[in-house]
């Protein structure tokens, strides 16, 4: 069984939370805050990196702090999927580009992304992290559509299972 690390960068709690109910559904898997422990990155097949988006796109300060960091990493092998939080509302121009900003960087390592999602059911101007109809990972707006997270959450998890 492949050996899973959810990192996260939280703020407000919001994504430390959404971090821990996806390792509830994920056997084995650790959760770790990206803030002190970039290095324990290099330990796992599977990364799951979760970001909250600020301001208008503006990467959460934990992964603000490393991101550049990223794109030295060999993640040839890994696979590396994202989950975020954001406010598709007040910031609908920037929905979820913190997942972007990982991405752009993780592009860089060799690692294959897992956990595309659909960007139907979302009302948001534009986002990074949107291509042809997908979000680059799971985007979850604990503001305006908390009522459809735990859903979300679970058909990620088993979409992702199956991405292994």
């Amino acid at each position: 069984m492949a050996k899973v690390g959810i990192f996260f960068g939280s703020t407000t709690g919001v994504t430390e939370d959404i971090a821990h109910k996806i390792a509830e559904k994920i056997e084995g898997a650790e959760v770790f805050n990206i803030d002190g422990n970039e290095d324990k990155l290099e330990d796992y097949d599977v990364l799951l990196l979760g970001t909250s988006t600020w301001g208008f796109g503006d990467l959460q300060d934990d992964w603000a702090a490393i991101v550049d960091d990223l794109a030295s990493k060999d993640f040839s092998g890994k696979k590396v999927g994202y989950f975020g939080s954001g406010d598709q509302g007040t910031f609908s121009d920037t929905f979820m580009d913190g997942i972007a900003i990982i991405d752009e960087e993780i592009q860089k390592t060799g690692a294959t992304i897992i956990g595309k999602t659909s960007t139907e059911g979302y009302e948001f101007n534009e986002s990074r992290a949107a291509k042809n109809k997908e979000f680059l990972g799971l985007a979850l707006d604990e503001v305006n559509q908390s009522e459809l997270t735990d859903e979300r959450i679970d058909a990620w998890v088993e979409q992702i299972k199956q991405e292994f």
